[in-house]
Parts: structure tokens; sequence; C-alpha cells
């Protein structure tokens, strides 16, 4: 089995006992993930068996890498995080002056890359509510990394080597693909599927070639500018510390006695006078009884439909945030966004309907 099947085998059996509706992150966040790391090929320039300026090109193994990230989601899809990551490969083979070593020689050492990351990251939620809860993202990163290279390089049967040791940071960069699927029975948690490919500006590592004429061994210093070229699959877990408990989404049936209605201006998400004093209202209607508050938000068909879908949770974190500013618990309160779905006012594509932007408060 390789890693490709183990990794979406993986998803599928933590993923597999209740997936929750796709909703935005909001407020802090803790993410970690593992996997398989691949470091691409690199040159070194050496000195090999008395031969100066040669070329030693070392290929590495498939290694592992670890990431762990503390970071904020904005509620709309956007998120920012501090990372901070470990990576490691060990030689699998070198060639020297193009010809593999295999037979007279062997290739040796362990590149290890470890640093911090600061990450913006966009999780596309419209996307993920048509997905079964499965919220794709990409994002993008920059910090500082560290390249620790651990005897790299190439060793002879007749006793010569050429070897880099030490470690120097530089400059670091990254672009991360992913999705996250959200697990119902815990809110806030999702398991997480990403790829990543991260490099640096270049590092310069010293090294020595020790050359053996006998019971005499000559050394030369020797130094070289090595690049750090990586391709990462991981799986991971993050959880979101303030996510409300998430139900499967599905039209919410309205009932009379104990809905409240908000509406918006066009393409607005912002509260106006009276919306308030409906909020209000809800918000006292509150009592014996209640356990769960649903803030289910809708727009009318005009507008593409990704964009509705934003706009409508937009609105229901809107309502919700002004129901808690007047007392009401967080955990109590429940948000979803239905789009330009289930209208109060059934219209063509594209109609402006002050009906159908709305808000449904539904006490529970």
């Amino acid at each position: 089995m390789n890693f490709k099947t183990m990794l979406l085998a993986a998803v599928a059996i933590v993923a597999a006992p209740a997936l929750a509706q796709a909703q935005a992150v909001s407020g802090l966040y803790l993410g970690a993930g593992v996997g398989a790391n691949w470091q691409q090929d690199t040159t070194l320039n050496g000195s090999v068996n008395n031969a100066a300026g040669t070329k030693i090109e070392n290929e590495f193994d498939p290694g592992y890498v670890g990431v762990l990230s503390l970071g904020w989601g904005f509620g709309n899809g956007l998120r920012a995080e501090i990372e901070g990551s470990y990576r490691s490969n060990d030689v699998s083979d070198t060639k020297v002056g193009g010809r593999s070593v295999q037979g007279t020689g062997s290739g040796t050492g362990t590149a290890v890359s470890y640093g911090v990351m600061a990450n913006v990251l966009y999780d596309f939620v419209g996307i993920g509510s048509s997905l079964g809860g499965l919220v794709p993202y990409i994002g993008g990163g920059a910090g500082y990394i560290w390249h620790d290279y651990q005897d790299v390089g190439v060793s002879f049967s007749n006793g010569n080597k050429t070897v880099y040791n030490g470690d120097t940071g530089a400059f670091g960069y990254q672009a991360i693909v992913g999705a996250a699927l959200p697990i119902a029975s815990v809110p806030g948690l999702a398991v997480t599927a990403e790829y990543r490919f991260m490099g640096t500006l270049g590092h310069d590592i010293n090294g020595t070639a020790n050359v053996r004429s006998g019971s005499t061994v000559t050394q030369t210093r020797l130094n070289s500018d090595v690049d750090n070229f990586n391709h990462s699959l991981l799986i991971g877990l993050r959880y979101a510390f303030n996510a409300a408990p998430v139900v499967a989404a599905a039209a919410a049936p309205v009932a009379a006695a104990r809905t409240f209605l908000v509406f918006f201006d066009w393409s607005k998400a912002d509260l106006t006078d009276r919306a308030r004093q409906i909020i209000g209202e809800a918000a006292s209607a509150r009592g014996a009884g209640v356990t769960r508050i649903e803030v289910n938000g809708f727009t009318d068909r005009s507008g593409p439909a990704d964009y509705n879908m934003q706009l409508s949770i937009r609105r229901a974190n809107a309502v919700a945030a002004e129901l808690v500013r007047r007392g009401v618990p967080r955990n109590e309160i429940v948000t979803r966004g239905f789009g330009e779905e289930n209208n109060l006012v059934p219209t063509a594509d594209g109609v402006r309907e002050p009906q159908n932007r709305r808000v449904e408060i539904i006490l529970k």
C-alpha cells in the first residue's frame, strides 16, 4: 500500500463516525500534522580522491515531517497562523561526476530542516457545503528555516570520504493545498489532509575531504551552497476552541410561534435598527424550555451562488453576535448559512427579492 492510499484510508477511518456541516473557523485553533517528506536532490562542490571541484550529487530516501500550528479564524474563511515544522531525510545514493558510487562507496548522512513560518490560508466554506462538509483550502507562508547537514556526502571503501556538517538559517517559503473534514460528534474538531511545497533561499554548509595515503590522512576544508526544496504529504487534526455545536445541513422548517425574522439590505450583512429590535425581542422571548436557538441565514437569488453562501453565513454570524451581546449563551446558538436556497418568495434566478434576504431565529 503506497502512502497516498494510506493517507486516504486514514482520513476515511477517522471521519467515518460522524461528519459535520461545513462552517468557517472562528477564533483560536490548534493544528498538528505528520506525514512523509521528499527532499529534492542536492549538489555539493567537493574534493573527491584528490580531484578538486568534483560535483557530488546526493539523492534522499523518503523521510518524515511534523507540523504544529496555532492560529486564528476570522469567521469568513480567512485564517492566519504561526507554525513550527521539522523534516528529516537520509541520503539514499550519491553520484560523483554523474556516476553512482555504489560498489566502491556509499552515500552517507542525514539532512534536517526545522523552523517557524507565518501562514495565511483561505477555506472554501461555500464549496464545502456542497461536498458533504469537506472544506478545501489553500495557503502560503514565509518564515525562517534552519537546514542541518549531518555527515552528508560520500564515503569510499578505501577510507576516503567527503562529508558536510553544520546548520545555517535562511528565508523559507511554502505553498499549501489541503482539505478539512469536520467531525460532528466533537464540535470544532476536523481531520486534515495536505500537500505542502517548502523551499529556502539556500544554505552555506561547511565540509571536509579526507584522503588516505597509506597511514597518512590529508584533510581539506570545503564549503558549498546547498539547495533545500521539499514536497510533503500530511494528515492531521485541527481543533477550534470556540466552535458551536453543528448539525447536518438541512432546510429547517419555520415554527411560526417561535420564529423571528430579521431582514437585510441587498448584498449587506449589517444590522439595521429594526433588525436589532427584533433580535432583542427574540432574546427576551428565550425562557424556560428553550435549549437551542437556530440562526439560519438566507439570500435572494441575485449574485453568484458561492458569494450568496458566504453572505448568508455572515448574516447568521451577525445575528448570533447580537444575541450574545444581549445575554444569550453562545453554546445555545447554532448558526447556518443556506445561501439562495429556501426562498420565502419563489423567484427566478437573478431577482432581488427583499423578503428572501433574511435570517430566521428559531427558538427550540
